[in-house]
């Protein structure tokens, strides 16, 4: 049987594969991430065939030197950033990716989170635990009288302009595709336009380090006053200091971002680059503002996502022993 070690494993992932057939692997399971200071033995670093990681998993060559025969990472995530691909294709290391798994699970989220900056629910509930009832502060908008700019109209950004329509809102959308299933109730104008235009921008386009920080101040400063910004993508598409200081100083309203929390940074670490430093500073300042929702990554987290996850990456796993190669990376 082929040796697979599978990291950043919840429960309910266990409990599914429980029932789904994986007779063709040798299948051992952690919690735990997967990083250059997990204790594993030797039979394990030499044996094992396959990889299974999230993005909370940080597979650097330092890893990737304690597996002696290791053929395969399969990330179940869509980013694959935390995985060094130059180290692996050095290696002959194949690296699969997870696409078509949250589109329902991603957009739901994003509406919810329209509902929660426009309404203001989690900031009246936070008060109401703490005994203030501050009513003149919680004032909302019906978000049918909003326009949403979905910047990415692939499988979640249309999903997420089809559930925004329904709801009455008035939505704009640039991509360098059109997508003709949504053009019914979509418009495309550029990107400048949709910044200008839109109440909510909400980020869906695949990762490129052409896109770093596409949001700064330049931006900030066109976007409407009152505006807010969803973003359950990449973290890097927004310069934190800018989206803090545009919210500090009002001009946008707020925003929602979907982050990795990294519980394993000491900011009294002397070693600790200055620029880490200052992000891991100013992301605290970020969970801090009350007008910006902060989530430690779990827009795609339900039930029927994990598993279509999980069977995707079987699947994809499966097809390269046969010389497929499905959602390949590298």
């Amino acid at each position: 049987m082929i040796k697979m070690l599978m990291f950043d494993l919840k429960e309910s992932e266990e409990k599914f594969l429980d029932t789904y057939d994986t007779s063709d692997f040798e299948i051992t399971f952690f919690k735990e991430s997967l990083n250059k200071n997990t204790k594993l033995s030797v039979k394990e670093c030499d044996e094992t065939t396959i990889l299974s990681v999230f993005i909370t998993s940080n597979i650097t060559k330092e890893v990737l030197d304690k597996f002696k025969n290791l053929r395969i990472i399969a990330t179940r995530s869509i980013c694959y950033k935390h995985i060094d691909l130059e180290e692996c294709r050095r290696r002959n290391i194949a690296v699969i990716n997870t696409t078509e798994y949250g589109r329902n699970a991603v957009s739901q989220f994003v509406i919810a989170m329209v509902f929660n900056l426009t309404r203001n629910i989690i900031k009246a509930s936070g008060n109401v635990k703490k005994g203030i009832s501050l009513f003149e502060k919680y004032e909302g908008v019906n978000i049918n009288k909003l326009s949403l700019g979905v910047i990415g109209t692939g499988s979640i950004g249309s999903a997420v302009c089809e559930l925004a329509h329904k709801l009455g809102m008035k939505v704009y959308a640039n991509d360098f595709v059109i997508n003709k299933d949504i053009t019914a109730f979509t418009e495309y104008i550029s990107f400048n336009d949709l910044i200008r235009l839109s109440d909510i921008i909400s980020i869906h386009i695949p990762y490129s380090k052409d896109y770093y920080h596409l949001f700064s101040d330049k931006q900030f400063e066109i976007m409407k006053k009152n505006s807010y910004i969803i973003n359950i993508s990449n973290e890097e598409f927004i310069d934190n200091i800018s989206l803090y200081k545009a919210v500090k100083t009002r001009k946008i309203k707020g925003g929602a971002i979907d982050i990795i929390i990294e519980e394993d940074k000491n900011i009294f670490d002397k070693n600790l680059p200055k620029e880490e430093l200052q992000e891991i500073l100013i992301r605290q300042k970020l969970i801090d503002s009350k007008n910006i929702i902060v989530t430690p990554r779990i827009a795609y987290d339900t039930k029927e996502s994990l598993e279509n996850i999980l069977i995707s990456n079987f699947h994809d796993i499966k097809d390269f022993f046969i010389g497929r190669k499905s959602n390949r990376v590298v």
